[in-house]
């Protein structure tokens, strides 16, 4: 008779900010800084993830998410290749089903993904054996924004519990304002969206925010975190016009006040959603988020191959 193996353990994964908790959170921003070190040696290589390989599997446009993560896996000695939709298979109508089977069968060790769908990381973890970062899904989830986000707020202001962030702009569209609400409550601090009416989605709050429609409640807040109207997402007219859009809810300098200071995932609409005035002062922390993006996506992918992920029981237990 055979012997009976025991069950695979699960592959470890950052798909949503719901599959984490505090610890987790703290864990991933503690690896971060002390990576942070590494990127100011002469020699900025670590020997980390040697051996290991990461595929970077792009659906939709990105400049800091793609540049970050690969250059995250070159820094950590990780073999890299990124694979974006355009001039692939993709544009011969081959689905994301057998894509990400044909890219199973090289065996990475982790496949990040973007896509335009809701839900297209869950279905490459469920066809590949490799660990699958979540890098946008839809106007769904950026889980790795909002970690870079925590880290960018914890170096600038000194802490992250206690902070209250305003997120103001396009957030029916934004899945980094979903994924920075979820993220901020598990550390102790706070969120409140701000937008006009039609670009607030109904039930938001369950998140664990406030809402309010009126500009002036960035006033209270010690991050001013602006998002960017994404028109490529809408089918239909949300605002009367850029111009009124501009003139309610645009961050200029009258409205942020001293000791606040500004956040702004990019691509930037200056002039739309934000002042350049706002944008190169000394609050704006634009290029400490792009730098923190390196930093925190190195631990990211250092975290899913290296911690192993906490049984559902026992996770279920602890929060109890």
């Amino acid at each position: 008779m055979s012997e009976s193996r025991p069950p695979a353990s699960p592959r470890r994964h950052l798909l949503s900010v719901a599959d984490l908790d505090r610890r987790d959170v703290e864990r991933m921003l503690d690896t971060a800084q002390s990576l942070a070190g590494s990127l100011d040696r002469e020699v900025k290589k670590l020997p980390t993830l040697r051996g290991r390989t990461v595929v970077n599997l792009f659906y939709e446009s990105s400049t800091r998410t793609l540049a970050s993560f690969e250059l995250a896996a070159k820094r950590l000695s990780a073999d890299t290749m990124s694979l974006r939709s355009a001039g692939s298979s993709v544009d011969k109508g081959e689905s994301l089903k057998d894509t990400a089977l044909t890219l199973a069968a090289y065996e990475p060790d982790v496949i990040v993904v973007r896509h335009p769908s809701i839900g297209a990381p869950q279905l490459v973890a469920r066809l590949t054996d490799a660990h699958v970062v979540n890098a946008g899904d839809g106007k769904h989830q950026h889980p790795t924004q909002a970690l870079l986000d925590l880290h960018t707020m914890r170096q600038a202001l000194g802490r992250v519990d206690g902070v209250h962030v305003a997120i103001v702009g396009d957030i029916l569209h934004s899945r980094v304002a979903r994924s920075l609400v979820q993220a901020l409550g598990l550390v102790g601090a706070h969120a409140t969206v701000v937008g006009p009416p039609t670009l607030v989605p109904r039930g938001i709050e369950s998140l664990g925010c406030d809402v309010s429609y009126e500009v002036d409640a960035i006033a209270g807040a010690d991050v001013i975190y602006v998002l960017r109207m994404q028109q490529e997402r809408m089918s239909e007219a949300f605002v009367p016009s850029l111009r009124e859009y501009t003139a309610l809810y645009g961050i200029t300098p009258e409205r942020v006040r001293k000791g606040q200071v500004v956040m702004h995932p990019g691509p930037m609409n200056r002039g739309v959603e934000i002042d350049p005035r706002v944008a190169d002062s000394p609050a704006a922390l634009v290029t400490d988020q792009v730098r923190a993006g390196l930093v925190v996506r190195m631990a990211v992918l250092y975290d899913v191959l290296t911690v192993a992920p906490v049984p559902d029981h026992v996770r279920a237990r602890a929060v109890a």
